[in-house]
């Protein structure tokens, strides 16, 4: 009986952490998000040389509203730069301030390695005078 219990814990033991690391890879940009607050250095919409072609009742392809971003984070002065298909960076003007979330690629995927694939815009305002 003592057996069949460590096998019991062991194999609950063994699904839990498959679980974990399940979740933690499903979820990688997510929990390795890092919050940028600063300086727009630049922002600009990615130009697709396609012809558009809208269907009856039919989405456009999220890829029309793809914008490079380039952030300057007030506290180290690092440039961080990203694609978003986020529409409110259509908005967005170089000199204002923002508060945005980058995700990173994750490290599996090695040509993207240490870059940010999206920039979720959280706050946009005005920058204080220098």
């Amino acid at each position: 009986m003592a057996t069949l219990s460590k096998i019991l814990k062991s194999v609950l033991g063994f699904v839990l952490l498959v679980a974990i690391v399940w979740v933690v890879l499903a979820n990688y940009s997510v929990i390795f998000s890092k919050t940028v607050v600063g300086e727009v250095i630049n922002v600009e919409r990615v130009e697709l040389p396609v012809a558009l072609i809208a269907r009856a009742g039919g989405e456009l392809n999220e890829k029309v509203f793809s914008f490079a971003i380039s952030i300057k984070d007030d506290t180290t002065n690092e440039l961080f730069a990203a694609t978003s298909e986020d529409r409110q960076w259509a908005i967005v003007q170089k000199g204002q301030c923002a508060e945005a979330v980058y995700l990173p690629y994750p490290p599996w995927e090695l040509k993207k390695r240490g870059t940010y694939f999206g920039a979720r815009l959280v706050k946009l305002y005005e920058c204080p005078k220098k």
